[in-house]
């Protein structure tokens, strides 16, 4: 049976259908010898490869699902690769055979936190859907004063360059000085959402760490650069909140 060659290869963890799609249009994959083309379906019996390397091609419901979560510190990134020559996240994962670790949405440069790591594109495919709706959790430090109206403002709604955005849910988590935690809920993955919203108030984010993902927490003990493999436990959790 065939399917779309977007599904097939996110499914064997090779990337995410967008990723994929970027490289068809680059012209780095090909389908039995020629280049490939988006949307096209092919079979597990096709041969396939990106940069002229073969990909071994596995059946999802072959293929464990594994996850790792990840604590991401600040100073890396989220990419496979760096034109600048920074430090990713990918430097410090293991190996896996046959397949790809994928990242279940991103944390950018000067964030860190919790971020999951996946083989099963199917399932970081709908983790990362908009309307997945799932809760994203961050402690945030900001510099300034933060008015009640403020907070109110920023739990109602602010109007963003992409959209009317907002925080689900917003409170005071403590601190002395200039600089005050807060602990914010959001259910967008939207590019740097959470800078950006006490940014068009005026206020200076400067620190930045998600805490939680649906029903996934950092744990407290778990050092920055490090990683744990989730159990069963908790991917089943994962994928009943994905469907």
């Amino acid at each position: 049976m065939s399917e779309k060659i977007q599904k097939i290869l996110a499914n064997a963890g090779v990337g995410s259908r967008r990723q994929v799609e970027t490289w068809i249009q680059e012209g780095r994959i090909t389908v039995n010898g020629r280049l490939a083309t988006i949307g096209e379906r092919i079979t597990y019996h096709d041969k396939i490869c990106i940069d002229k390397r073969e990909v071994k091609l596995i059946k999802s419901h072959q293929q464990k699902s594994r996850v790792l979560l990840y604590h991401k510190p600040e100073g890396e990134m989220c990419t496979r690769h760096d034109p600048e020559g920074r430090p990713t996240i990918f430097d410090r994962l293991p190996l896996i055979r046959n397949s790809r670790w994928i990242c279940v949405g991103r944390l950018d440069f000067n964030t860190s936190g919790l971020l999951l790591i996946t083989n099963d594109g199917k399932l970081a495919h709908h983790l990362m859907h908009p309307s997945s709706q799932i809760e994203r959790e961050y402690a945030v430090r900001v510099r300034g004063a933060v008015t009640p109206q403020v907070m109110d403002k920023l739990r109602t709604g602010i109007q963003l360059d992409d959209g009317l955005a907002h925080f689900d849910q917003l409170v005071d988590a403590g601190g002395q000085g200039a600089n005050h935690w807060y602990h914010v809920i959001v259910k967008e993955g939207r590019n740097r959402l959470v800078r950006r919203l006490w940014e068009a108030l005026g206020f200076t984010v400067s620190r930045l760490i998600r805490i939680r993902f649906g029903p996934v927490y950092l744990p407290s003990g778990l050092r920055r650069g490090r990683h744990v493999e989730l159990g069963d436990e908790d991917i089943a959790a994962l994928m009943q909140l994905a469907e």
